[in-house]
């Protein structure tokens, strides 16, 4: 028995052993591609939005109009709204980075790439989202997106990263979550009244772009 015991421990050692490099592995390569990218945006949305949808015209658009302001763009490089943003970049003559996640469902890269990274991990990601832009622009979405803007938030919020612009774009979408901020969130004393400054709310690409380049 204490010898079974021994070789379980062993083989979950050597598990994350190699675990542990395939984690660095994954930073090396995408930190290799990334360097020298130069200013860039992330840009988040719903990997399940038509070509039709006009939130996915929006997203080209802000993308579009992005690159051609000097920025390059970042999306999670799936279908949908991350489609728009990179077929936005590569329309607008920027870099089109997609970050590529493998999930079992939702897991088909778009063809709009120029520099593609795979994970297996989503917080070494997540990392990458955050390293390499100067600013985020929050689309409608789902979890996925929402989890997305949590995160920029509570870095900025404990001063983990420098504040930069979050917009949230579509006030119809995101006014919902921010009145529940303010009346559950703020009313009870979870975050204070100067945390509404860490993002802001838009509808069109114009005040996308202006708000980004005026930081």
């Amino acid at each position: 028995m204490a010898n079974s015991r021994q070789y379980l421990i062993d083989d979950l050692s050597q598990a994350n052993s190699w675990r542990l490099f395939k984690i660095m592995a994954e930073f090396v390569d995408a930190f290799e591609k990334l360097n020298d990218l130069g200013p860039a945006v992330s840009i988040f949305g719903s990997a399940r939005v038509k070509e039709n949808d006009p939130v996915y015209r929006l997203t080209f658009d802000i993308a579009k109009k992005l690159t051609e302001s000097g920025f390059n763009v970042i999306t999670g490089g799936g279908p949908g709204l991350m489609e728009a943003g990179n077929r936005g970049a590569m329309e607008g003559d920027g870099s089109s980075v997609g970050l590529h996640i493998h999930l079992p469902f939702e897991q088909k890269s778009n063809d709009f790439i120029d520099i593609r990274c795979e994970f297996r991990y989503f917080f070494v990601r997540k990392v990458m989202f955050i390293k390499y832009a100067k600013a985020y622009v929050v689309m409608p979405g789902g979890f996925g997106t929402l989890d997305e803007l949590s995160e920029a938030l509570v870095l900025t919020q404990t001063k983990r990263i420098k504040p930069f612009p979050i917009i949230l774009v579509g006030k119809d979408f995101w006014s919902g979550i921010v009145d529940w901020f303010k009346d559950q969130l703020l009313t009870n004393g979870y975050i204070s009244e100067k945390d509404f400054a860490m993002f802001q709310l838009v509808d069109t690409a114009d005040e996308v772009v202006q708000a980004i380049s005026r930081t």
